[in-house]
């Protein structure tokens, strides 16, 4: 019985430290994407348009000035139609600090709608954005 118990205890521990590790993981994932200068975060109501250069990258207008590009894990031919929609879902809280934060989907007129998965949020510099051909800026 003694047995028994010691190992149900050692198992405990091991499921603790797992626990206890993953959590600091998602922690120390978090803070660095809002400590990174360059992805602070912005709320959803601030975003203002968006340009798509080609079918993976995405700028976003923030704030009337700040630019923000996404880079999509695999994008759409369609963001580049001119009658294109790119639409953002807020599930929780309204601000982007990273590209996890982003549910975007891409829709035509027709109701067609392709889901659209960001895998990282950059803001620009200022010399960045003007190195952004006029026709591609948001803003």
């Amino acid at each position: 019985m003694k047995h028994h118990v010691e190992t149900v205890r050692r198992k405990a521990l091991r499921g603790g430290l797992v626990a206890g590790m993953a959590a600091a993981l998602i922690g120390g994932y978090a803070s660095a994407a809002t400590d990174n200068p360059r992805t602070p975060c912005f709320y959803i109501t601030q975003w203002q348009g968006w340009k798509a250069p080609n079918p993976n990258t995405i700028y976003l207008g923030v704030n009337m000035h700040d630019v923000y590009r996404v880079d999509l894990s695999a994008g759409s031919p369609q963001l580049l139609w001119p009658d294109a929609h790119l639409i953002s879902e807020v599930r929780g809280s309204n601000s982007i600090c990273s590209a996890i934060d982003l549910q975007l989907a891409v829709a035509d007129t027709n109701g067609f709608r392709q889901p659209l998965i960001a895998r990282k949020l950059t803001k620009l510099t200022p010399e960045e954005v003007a190195a952004i051909p006029k026709k591609y800026r948001p803003n």
